[in-house]
């Protein structure tokens, strides 16, 4: 029973990730990974809290600069599509 609780709860969070912009994907992605791996890292500290916290902060950090790479490496891509349709 618990499997399938966690598999339907699962599927519901996914569910609300699909109306999200690509930045917002980003964010979340990093900081539950962030807070994910914080809490794990803070558990053998002593607090497990206060590592997923930090962790979820430095998380949202990360995907926000994941997501102004990906947002450079597209803009760089199209102009340069562009560039090649005009010298044709």
């Amino acid at each position: 029973m618990k499997k399938l609780l966690l598999l339907a709860a699962l599927a519901v969070s996914l569910a609300a990730c699909a109306d999200m912009t690509p930045t917002q994907q980003r964010a979340l992605t990093g900081t539950a990974a962030g807070a994910g791996v914080g809490a794990v890292f803070g558990a053998i500290g002593g607090n497990a809290g206060l590592g997923a916290a930090a962790g979820a902060g430095a998380g949202l950090v990360g995907g926000l600069l994941v997501d102004r790479s990906r947002q450079a490496q597209d803009s760089a891509f199209q102009q340069g599509f562009v560039a090649g349709q005009q010298s044709r």
